[in-house]
C-alpha cells in the first residue's frame, strides 16, 4: 500500500483516534504498519503508550540530528515515528531550508520498504507540516465527523489536495473517508453520513465509528482502544475498519 495521511484540518474529527486504532487494528492483523506521528500535540504517541522523556523524535528526523531508524519505537501495537511539542517551532526553523516540502518523504523512503503500511497523523491545519506529510503521502485517509458542520472546510482541504497534486505530488489521491462519531439515534448523523457519501462516491467507508466512552478513556492509558477494551463498540468499529481497509487495498 505504500504511505497514507490522515488528514483534516478540522480539530475533533478523531483524526488522531483513527490513526492509533487503525494501526493497531492492521499490526493485530498480522501488517507491518508504522504510525508517523506529526502532530506537535504527539497526541498519537501517548495514545500508541509510546511518550518517553529524552528519546529522538520526528523532530529530530526533520532537522537532521538522527534517522529516521534510529528515532522509530516499537510497540505492542505497531511501530511509531513520536512526535514532541519541538515540533511546533518546525515551520519556522526550516523556513530557509531547500525543498523543506519533502523532509518527512525523505524520511520516511529509507525506511518505507520495512512496512506494508504508513500512516502519518496530520495536525489539524494546512501549513507546513501537513504539506510536508501530503508530499510525503501516496494516498489521505479524511476522517469526517458525523455533525452538523462536517463538511465546513473539506473545500479548503480539496483545494489544497488538487494545488500539492498539481505542483508538488502528482500521484495524491484520496484513498477513503471514515465517518467518525456516528450515532445512530440522531436523524443528524444519517443525513450528514448520505451527504458525505454524495460529495465522496465510492470513497466512503462502510464501517463507520460511533461515539463510544471507551473510545475516550483509552489514550488516557496509553492503549489503543482494542487493547483497552476489545469487546467496545469502539474496537468493534475500528476492527470492521481495518478489515475493509485490507479489503480496498488489495483491490487498488
Amino acid at each position: 500500500m505504500g504511505i497514507l495521511a490522515v488528514v483534516n484540518q478540522k480539530g475533533g474529527v478523531g483524526k488522531t483516534t483513527t490513526a492509533v486504532n487503525l494501526t493497531a487494528a492492521l499490526a493485530a492483523a498480522d501488517r507491518r504498519v508504522l504510525l508517523c506521528d506529526f502532530d506537535p500535540q504527539a497526541n498519537a504517541t501517548s495514545g500508541l503508550g509510546g511518550r518517553k522523556s529524552g528519546i529522538p523524535s520526528v523532530y529530530e528526523v526533520l532537522t537532521g540530528a538522527c534517522d529516521a531508524q534510529t528515532a522509530i519505537l516499537h510497540t505492542p501495537y505497531g511501530d511509531l515515528l513520536p512526535s514532541s511539542p519541538a515540533l511546533s517551532g518546525a515551520a519556522v526553523e526550516l523556513v530557509g531550508v531547500e525543498n523543506r516540502e519533502f523532509l518527512l518523504r525523505d524520511a520516511l523512503n529509507t525506511v518505507k520498504d520495512r512496512y506494508d503500511t504508513i500512516l502519518i497523523d496530520c495536525p489539524p491545519s494546512l501549513e507546513l507540516l501537513t504539506l510536508n506529510a501530503l508530499c510525503a503521502a501516496e494516498e489521505i485517509l479524511v476522517p469526517v465527523q458525523c455533525e452538523y458542520y462536517a463538511l465546513e472546510g473539506l473545500s479548503d482541504l480539496m483545494a489544497t489536495l488538487r494545488a500539492v497534486k498539481a505542483r508538488l505530488n502528482p500521484k495524491l489521491s484520496i484513498f477513503g473517508v471514515v465517518l467518525t462519531m456516528y450515532d445512530g439515534r440522531l436523524n443528524l448523523s444519517a443525513q450528514v453520513a448520505e451527504e458525505v457519501r454524495r460529495h465522496f462516491p465510492g470513497k466512503v467507508f462502510a464501517a463507520m465509528i460511533p461515539r463510544n466512552v471507551r473510545l475516550s478513556e483509552a489514550p488516557s492509558h496509553g492503549l489503543p482502544v482494542l487493547a483497552y477494551d476489545k469487546y467496545s463498540r469502539g474496537a468493534s468499529a475500528y476492527d470492521a475498519l481495518a478489515k475493509e481497509f485490507l479489503k480496498k487495498e488489495a483491490q487498488s
